[in-house]
């Protein structure tokens, strides 16, 4: 036999994190119970057991988007995984798929379309700023897109982009109403159903407050119709959704591939968070707690770059003041205080600081707490 190597031998210390509070665009922190989920011990992912968590994990799901879709699961993988399968399973070569950019993340809706061979077409206004409704009726009308993407939610910029109208735009000509949840889902209002979604996919690791990598992926009647008539096969083995239906479906359950197991245990916990806290109360901690730092940013001079009408709660971007070093900003704020803000993106590189109040960590205490160590680092 061949002689082990020890070139990689080394001795390495049991686990030690620092106790980082994660008020950066995400992943955020996850809840005490969303932990102690995600320790039980696993089982076989068809065990019966773990057939009852699937479902409910659907229907907690379909609550907390406010939806009825019968196809509402999470996809193994973090919220790129069920963004990906959106665009994998109903976009064959040549279709038109419509985005619009506003942010990163409209980008990368388009880099997906592309590598599925769809025929892309653009319309973009500013970074920050969301689409009229005159605007997509006028974009929808040129192109008669099969797929029109919208990120309902952008996590570059903090803006919302308003839904109210776009579906009855889309049914005219017959498109598809895709939208991005991901900085969303359970901090913002949804209402899938009655703003005429097609699709809609999210993360775990946002206002849910569960740790990343699962992905939130919800396909309506319409998308589950162009899945089921695809003249080609869906190109992407792992995210075909026509396959996992089945493991996911209420009939004889068939093996597609190793479900995780615990991340689902920690999903369900998030969610059962979600229905005892309650929507509506949900969002309005969201707000409140938003409200509350902006009204401190203003205190301290500092602005926010989205106008406040479409102005996220769950993810603020702050204007970096001039002559400020953003970036070693953050990086004291780290190193002193433990709290992880993040920079800009893209367009916004340099010129903002991303912070998000999401989930467990959306509470009045952890505001404070970063107003009061932001102003020391900025002006003492």
């Amino acid at each position: 036999m061949p002689t082990v190597s020890e070139k990689y031998l080394k001795k390495v210390d049991q686990l030690d994190l620092p106790p980082r509070l994660l008020l950066g665009p995400g992943p955020s922190n996850a809840h005490p119970r969303v932990l102690a989920a995600l320790a039980m011990p696993p089982i076989g992912h068809l065990d019966p057991k773990y057939l009852e968590i699937m479902e409910e994990v659907k229907d907690l799901l379909r609550y907390t988007w406010q939806t009825s879709n019968e196809f509402t699961i999470s996809a193994s993988g973090t919220g790129s995984a069920a963004m990906e399968a959106t665009l994998a399973n109903t976009v064959e070569p040549g279709d038109v798929v419509l985005i619009g950019i506003n942010g990163y993340f409209g980008h990368r809706l388009v880099d997906m379309a592309s590598r599925y061979g769809a025929d892309v077409r653009t319309f973009s206004t500013d970074w920050g700023k969301a689409f009229t409704l005159e605007e997509i009726t006028a974009a929808v009308a040129e192109h008669e897109p099969k797929v029109l993407g919208l990120v309902h939610a952008e996590t570059s910029t903090g803006a919302r982009q308003p839904l109210e109208g776009v579906s009855e735009v889309c049914q005219k000509h017959g498109s598809m109403l895709l939208i991005d949840t991901v900085t969303s889902l359970s901090g913002v209002p949804l209402f899938l159903d009655e703003w005429g979604v097609d699709m809609a996919y999210s993360g775990t690791q946002k206002a849910l407050a569960c740790p990343p990598g699962l992905g939130p992926l919800t396909l309506g009647p319409r998308a589950l119709e162009a899945l089921n008539n695809r003249k080609t096969p869906v190109k992407n083995w792992y995210l075909d959704m026509s396959m996992i239906s089945k493991y996911w479906g209420t009939g004889k359950r068939v093996y597609h591939h190793t479900a995780p197991v615990n991340m689902n245990y920690a999903l369900r916990e998030a969610l059962m968070l979600v229905v005892e806290e309650g929507l509506e109360n949900r969002w309005q901690r969201h707000q409140d707690v938003a409200n509350l730092f902006w009204e401190g940013l203003a205190d301290m001079g500092l602005k926010c770059y989205v106008d406040k009408e479409i102005r996220l709660p769950t993810l603020t971007t702050v204007c970096i003041p001039d002559g400020v070093d953003g970036a070693a900003v953050a990086k004291q704020l780290m190193a002193d205080y433990n709290i992880e803000i993040a920079g800009g993106l893209g367009d916004l590189a340099g010129k903002v600081w991303r912070v998000g109040l999401m989930g467990h960590n959306a509470r009045a205490e952890n505001v404070m707490l970063l107003l009061a160590a932001l102003k020391k680092v900025l002006f003492s």
